[in-house]
């Protein structure tokens, strides 16, 4: 041990004595005692072994606290700057987003020293590649799942990786150049310290002046102090020659033993005080906090304090010690506590791999389902990523586990997008061939037979399905960029047209006013060949808005009293009405009433037909019989039901044919 030293001090005349002697048995004695000299001897022999095994179980254990203090020690005593890591919490970086990582680096390079953060920047590191790799690995399947027969490479630009490498390649210069200037000092510190530890070995002089040696030890004591760091993996051995040669000059050297034993006694006071700060750092609640303040301990006690007398050297070393392993063994617990809490993580991940292994073999087959099932393995992603550390000789493994999971269930899923890869094909070949026509009408005048048609685009173009991701934004623009074209075009001519539309309602109004005062003269042609000439003139003032062709309505009632008054023919009367409001219609345009009147018009055709039918079925009947000599009243009134439905059947077939006429014009 560090404290164990040879205790022979110098005399005055430079003989060496022993501060204890013992007394040598005489050869009589041994030889009438030699049987139980030899049975004592064995018993003392076996019972010495015993303790002595015991003794190396605890100095074995106690130097592996020793061990673990003096390594981190060494570290600090490399770069001084690695003492401030421990002021900033280690967060769970592998929960955080990849947005939250880069922004918790970038504030860490900004606002603390590098040494400070070395540990907290390769956690960061290693949270923030994993999750990008297996983010890419991801898009990477989705470009050739949608590309499956493409020579292109994949490429995918980040702007947050290029932010991450930023702010890492500025941490690491940062970190280069700390190292650069610290290595530069180190080794000249090394020769420095080496050189007082061979200055201390020529202290060892018995014809040297005390004074003169007691100023010089001081000076030593004082440039070690004020050497600098040195290598960490020279610290411990640099340190235990130094210490060595300081106790070397305390017990060799010729000194007043009163000046001697006051200084033993102020270091055992020392040491005593840092014993007792120990004991109180046991009972501490915050262990890492403990273990921490043991480490400055550490260093007080050996770089700070001299030794202190032999008879007290093992004994308050072995209790100093003997703290120190309670405070490690405390520590061990809480690590040992936060495997079990990894391990408790780890059985967690495993479940919830577990479950995405699940998903990857569940079969939907539809598009709403797999965002259902892709929204599923979202949120068990996340909890992935929330349920803290694993042990680390399972991490990797667990790692991997998790990304094959995810990579499976994302062929599973890709295999299905793969069989309608097909059909979106399709449907972008068929809206391609909507954007043709649509483009083509876009510019068209014919406002009437036009507007029909891009109506019947429209609807066509919503009853197809998707199209691949990567045509959807622009085949869309192009069809609504023609749409819109040609309704905006639309929409201008509307309005000219509405102009001219309400400047020809201001005429019927006053038309229609004119006609109410007109009076027939009595002589059918001349009043026939006016009407005629008041509809033509109707006509001729062109359509009315809308909401305004209740007027044409009135017209049309001025028109039928006219018509009343005239000696027409029935058929003669009610074809010249029809005619004047099929007229209208088209005048208007109003195809979807002129088409209701088709309808109506060839059911009455059939009715009228079906009726005709009938009544000559009962003709038959009554004529067929084997008494009838002449026709009777019944069967003279059923052939002038027959004569009339025929008369209005032929009139419903003029209707229709001028329906039709209309339609073909």
């Amino acid at each position: 041990m560090l404290e164990e030293t040879n205790d022979n001090l110098h005399e005055a005349d430079g003989n060496l004595v022993s501060e204890s002697t013992e007394a040598v048995p005489t050869q009589n004695a041994v030889k009438e005692d030699a049987v139980t000299a030899e049975e004592v001897v064995n018993t003392e022999a076996s019972t010495a072994e015993n303790v002595a095994d015991a003794t190396t179980v605890v100095e074995n254990e106690n130097q592996k606290a020793l061990t673990a203090i003096d390594d981190s020690n060494a570290e600090e005593g490399e770069d001084a700057s690695l003492r401030e890591r421990h002021e900033i919490p280690m967060l769970a970086y592998e929960t955080l987003s990849m947005e939250a990582l880069v922004d918790e680096l970038q504030e860490l390079v900004a606002t603390d020293k590098v040494q400070s953060i070395k540990e907290h920047v390769e956690e960061i590191k290693k949270a923030f590649l994993a999750k990008f790799n297996h983010f890419i690995e991801e898009k990477k399947e989705e470009f050739h799942a949608e590309n499956p027969e493409t020579t292109e490479d994949f490429h995918y630009h980040s702007p947050l990786k290029i932010k991450f490498d930023q702010t890492y390649s500025k941490y690491r210069d940062n970190k280069n150049a700390h190292f650069k200037s610290l290595q530069s000092n180190l080794q000249t510190n090394l020769e420095n310290r080496l050189a007082i530890v061979e200055e201390m070995k020529e202290l060892i002089n018995p014809n040297e002046n005390i004074k003169d040696t007691l100023k010089h030890f001081n000076e030593l004591r004082e440039r070690w102090k004020n050497a600098g760091p040195i290598p960490k993996d020279k610290y411990n051995h640099v340190w235990n020659n130094y210490h060595f040669h300081v106790e070397n000059f305390y017990d060799y050297l010729h000194l007043d033993r009163e000046a001697r034993d006051l200084d033993f006694k102020h270091n055992l006071e020392l040491k005593q005080k840092i014993v007792a700060r120990v004991e109180e750092l046991v009972q501490e609640t915050d262990i890492n906090k403990a273990f921490r303040e043991l480490q400055d301990l550490h260093k007080i006690w050996k770089e700070d304090i001299g030794p202190v007398s032999r008879e007290h050297r093992d004994t308050i070393w072995n209790k100093f010690s003997d703290l120190t392993k309670q405070m490690h063994d405390k520590r061990e617990l809480l690590f040992e506590k936060m495997r079990g809490t990894e391990l408790e993580n780890l059985t967690k991940k495993k479940e919830i791999i577990s479950q995405i292994e699940n998903l990857a073999t569940i079969k939907v087959n539809a598009h709403s389902q797999w965002l259902g099932q892709i929204e599923k393995v979202e949120a068990l992603r996340t909890a992935f990523f929330e349920a803290g550390k694993v042990p680390a000789e399972v991490n990797e493994a667990t790692w991997d586990a998790f990304k094959t999971a995810v990579r499976n269930f994302n062929s599973f899923k890709n295999s299905f997008y793969k069989d309608i890869k097909k059909e979106q094909n399709d449907n972008l070949a068929k809206k391609n061939a909507l954007v043709a026509k649509a483009q083509e009408l876009k510019d068209s005048d014919d406002f009437a037979a036009t507007t029909p048609l891009m109506k019947k685009i429209q609807e066509d173009w919503k009853k197809i399905g998707h199209v691949p991701r990567k045509y959807s934004d622009k085949v869309w623009d192009e069809f609504k960029a023609a749409c819109n074209g040609y309704f905006d075009k639309l929409k201008e001519q509307r309005t000219e047209d509405n102009a001219e539309e309400m400047e020809a309602f201001e005429k019927k109004k006053a038309y229609l006013e004119q006609i109410r005062d007109f009076q027939l003269v009595g002589e059918h042609k001349a009043d026939l060949d006016a009407i005629k000439l008041h509809i033509e003139n109707w006509k001729n003032i062109g359509k009315v808005p809308f909401p305004k062709r209740h007027i044409e309505g009135k017209f049309n009632k001025i028109l039928d009293a006219l018509f009343d008054k005239l000696s027409l023919s029935k058929k003669d009367s009610d074809m010249m009405r029809f005619a004047n409001r099929i007229d209208s219609l088209a005048d208007n345009n109003d195809t979807r009433k002129l088409e209701g009147e088709k309808i109506f018009i060839m059911r009455k055709i059939e009715e009228v037909q079906n009726e005709i039918f009938q009544l000559e079925n009962n003709i038959q009947f009554f004529t067929n019989t084997r008494n009838a000599k002449k026709e009777n009243s019944i069967v003279l009134e059923v052939r002038k039901n027959i004569a009339i439905h025929k008369e209005s059947l032929e009139t419903w077939k003029e209707k229709l044919k001028q329906l039709r006429s209309l339609n073909q014009e």
